[in-house]
């Protein structure tokens, strides 16, 4: 019998691992974590890989900043009259969908110009692993408090309560 529950458990841990979607979550503007004017954004992104499903987290003073998703045309020109969305409560997830680029401005005047903006890049898929004992093209590496996995959904969920069942 103990055999048994081992072997179910087992079975249980690897479909969670093969169903868990490997989500993010990125504090925008990381290790300070605020979307403040004191940020260098563009290196922010620069030094992260953004994956479908990931979440951006934008946290602010709604008193001194907002948050606008916009065009390409209008992060370029940091044009605040039509933005895509509005954001205006002071802690903003955005979670990101598909292979795009998303732009990302604070409307207040004069503050997309001082460096608030950012521009995050989607792919749908992590990286293909490097090939040869030289080759490298892993991500950097995210401080903890920067990343998490997170989500278990689907198959592997209804087996992890499928055999936590079956133990009790």
């Amino acid at each position: 019998m103990a055999a048994t529950r081992t072997s179910l458990l087992a079975l249980a841990a690897m479909a969670v691992v093969i169903s868990t979607a490997s989500a993010a979550i990125y504090n925008v503007g990381e290790p300070g974590g605020a979307w403040d004017l004191g940020t260098n954004y563009d290196a922010w992104a620069s030094s992260r890989n953004f994956h479908t499903d990931d979440q951006i987290m934008f946290k602010y003073s709604p008193q001194a900043h907002n948050l606008l998703q916009v065009s390409k045309a209008d992060y370029d020109s940091c044009n605040t009259a039509s933005p895509l969305a509005t954001y205006t409560s002071g802690n903003v997830i955005v979670t990101l969908s598909n292979n795009s680029t998303r732009y990302f401005i604070c409307g207040f005047p004069g503050h997309c110009a001082g460096g608030m903006k950012v521009k995050i890049i989607v792919t749908s898929t992590s990286p293909a692993p490097a090939s040869g004992p030289s080759a490298s093209n892993a991500p950097p590496a995210t401080p903890a408090s920067a990343a998490t996995n997170v989500k278990v959904t689907g198959f592997g969920l209804a087996v992890l309560l499928a055999v936590a069942g079956l133990m009790a």
